[in-house]
């Protein structure tokens, strides 16, 4: 089996449920993964809209997370920080996974959970680390990449 991600809450491809978008509860989804390379000390998730109207857009970015891991519960960087992940500033500028807003009427936008592997157990990054940073930083370490897909459109 190849490197994987999903999310219990939609299937790649689905809309968002509510709960997940900005406007709505603002909780990340759930995500499990599997079938993780061999050589894994961390990973990295971000999570991109290609589809916003100023080029790519950050929604969230995690990393250093434990190779051990195989899943983030619904609500990961809501609230208290509780785990010693690295957390990126979103393009909202904040620390914390904001979900889907596109604008209203612009169609249907899609959102890209990507989880890297990454050959190394921490990026050594800022607090104030954009999560465009944080991906170049990673790029050097990264020996697999899994995506799950979601849409979400705003009428």
């Amino acid at each position: 089996m190849a490197f994987s991600i999903e999310s219990p809450a939609f299937r790649d491809g689905d809309r968002i449920p509510d709960e997940y978008v900005r406007d709505g509860k603002n909780l990340s989804p759930p995500l499990t993964w599997k079938e993780a390379p061999q050589g894994t000390r961390s990973f990295l998730l971000v999570v991109e809209d290609p589809d916003a109207p100023t080029g790519i857009f950050r929604h969230w970015g995690i990393y250093d997370i434990p190779a051990e891991r195989d899943r983030l519960p619904e609500g990961t960087t809501a609230g208290a920080k509780t785990e010693s992940f690295g957390h990126g500033v979103n393009d909202f500028g904040n620390p914390r996974y904001d979900g889907p807003q596109p604008p209203e009427g612009h169609g249907v936008h899609h959102y890209h959970f990507r989880l890297a592997a990454l050959d190394v157990e921490t990026l050594h990054c800022g607090e104030k680390a954009k999560v465009a940073d944080i991906l170049d930083r990673a790029k050097p370490h990264v020996i697999a990449q899994a995506e799950l897909v979601g849409t979400y459109e705003r009428a």
